[in-house]
């Protein structure tokens, strides 16, 4: 590689939007934006997650746009496979790592001897134990290795190079990242692009003018319904569950989709325009992230601040939610009657307690699946969606005799509207080519022509291992 190239490929969230792990080298140096998991077809995403195609110890340091598993999920592996530099985030990002980390340990501890113990008890369905990647020693070493920064703060990650991290307004934490290289050649990572208006957290910013992105594409064929409409929607569902004393179960990302839903239904009750029914959290690492949110108020939009922490009153908190930590209360709660609210993780239903909670309602035609987030290819919530009449769970078949709504409105993704109005806030004429990552291909086909639309110069839809060579002279 020449001095005056730069380099850029991916190994993950190519035409996908899990795993993400980007990477860019110039001048001897090597650095990797996040790091995540790949989530899918069980077999797969061990495959995939196990065995990394590239070597670890060859990247300088990490820079970690936020704490969704999907992008920070396998620094331990990294970790494990020889990394030994700094892991760069922001404050919030590293508190909310540490939560997810440590919880994707246990689940592949508890997972494990799950399929073990089944494995055993039904040999004819020939169920195969995969064993964790890392366990929790492993998310302490790598936790050490956290250098954390604020936003609008310029620092130097390797020669080379200087960073400035810029509110993505994504979930609590979440950055973009404007890298400097060279000369003064600005390159831009969106990470995951948040929308404006979304309760608690801030809008997305804009960062200095660029001359590339690196633009992720989750909902480049989409568009959102308003977050008003969301909770609307939701207040809708809560009624109609207290009329057949259903149940409502949510599979929900347990950094900020939890909480935004726990929000809106404080919220809503607040209004008197749902009544007070049975909330329960059953998720140990919600309960840790939400007790993060209350430490990181410098994250909460204007809104949050008056309504709530100004008046120090726990959006959080009331009397009729119950946050769950212990086996025996999750199990607990299937034998209680309705109405009631479930919020479980994980967010793509596949794995930890929501499976146990789907598996005990899924056949209930009272019973209301809640979908809130996006749901990756093969995954179960992806299933669900798609309106599979009959879904596996832990090896055994049942049907889908529940209700399943999908409100997008609490997306925490920008829709192609939402990206081309952030896009048409930088300099067109400077920004000479945008990379799509972090979506399916037929999201970024339309996200590429939806760009091309507005006058971004060139897109491209990034390939997974291949190589992007640019000139690190700024263009006139």
């Amino acid at each position: 590689m020449k001095d005056n190239n730069i380099i850029l490929y991916s190994h993950g969230a190519c035409n996908e939007v899990t795993g993400s792990k980007h990477f860019i080298e110039y001048n001897g140096k090597t650095i990797q934006i996040d790091s995540g998991m790949f989530q899918g077809r069980r077999a797969e995403s061990y495959e995939k997650n196990h065995t990394l195609p590239f070597d670890p110890s060859k990247t300088d340091c990490i820079l970690l746009t936020h704490g969704h598993f999907d992008h920070s999920g396998a620094l331990p592996v990294m970790v494990n496979n020889g990394f030994s530099g700094n892991i760069y985030s922001t404050p919030a990002t590293r508190d909310i790592a540490n939560i997810i980390l440590f919880d994707s340990a246990y689940i592949q501890q508890k997972d494990s001897e799950y399929l073990r113990d089944k494995a055993m008890k039904y040999p004819d369905r020939n169920l195969k134990v995969y064993e964790p990647l890392y366990d929790s020693s492993d998310v302490i070493k790598t936790l050490q290795q956290f250098v954390t920064i604020n936003n609008r703060r310029e620092f130097i990650p390797v020669d080379g190079f200087k960073a400035e991290f810029f509110d993505a307004g994504h979930i609590l934490g979440s950055s973009m990242i404007c890298l400097t290289v060279g000369e003064g050649l600005k390159i831009g990572y969106s990470g995951d692009l948040g929308r404006k208006n979304l309760p608690i957290l801030k809008d997305p910013e804009t960062m200095y003018d660029l001359d590339y992105l690196v633009l992720e594409g989750t909902y480049g064929d989409r568009l959102h319904e308003s977050v008003g409409s969301g909770g609307e929607r939701l207040a809708g569902i809560v009624k109609k569950v207290v009329k057949t004393g259903g149940k409502i179960i949510i599979p929900a990302f347990t950094i900020e989709r939890t909480q935004e839903i726990i929000y809106i239904l404080h919220l809503l009750q607040l209004e008197n325009r749902i009544p007070r029914i049975p909330i329960y959290v059953d998720s140990p690492m919600a309960v840790n992230a939400t007790s993060i949110f209350k430490i990181h108020s410098e994250c909460f939009d204007k809104e949050t601040y008056e309504d709530f922490t100004s008046n120090n009153i726990n959006p959080f908190g009331f009397d009729n939610i119950n946050y769950v930590q212990s086996v025996r209360e999750s199990k607990e709660i299937n034998s209680k009657k309705g109405p009631m609210i479930i919020i479980s993780a994980s967010g793509m239903a596949e794995n930890g307690r929501i499976l146990h909670h789907l598996k005990n309602n899924i056949e209930d035609k009272r019973a209301i699946i809640t979908i809130v987030g996006f749901m990756a290819a093969h995954t179960l919530g992806r299933k669900l969606v798609e309106g599979e009449k009959s879904i596996k769970i832990f090896g055994k078949n049942y049907e889908v005799n529940a209700e399943i709504e999908k409100l997008n409105a609490f997306s925490a993704h920008a829709d192609y509207n939402e990206i081309k109005e952030w896009v048409s806030g930088y300099d067109l004429k400077r920004l000479k080519k945008i990379f799509l990552v972090h979506g399916e291909n037929k999201s970024l086909v339309n996200l590429r022509s939806e760009l091309l639309s507005i006058g971004v110069n060139s897109v491209e839809i990034v390939e997974y291992g291949k190589t992007y060579g640019i000139n690190s002279e700024r263009g006139k």
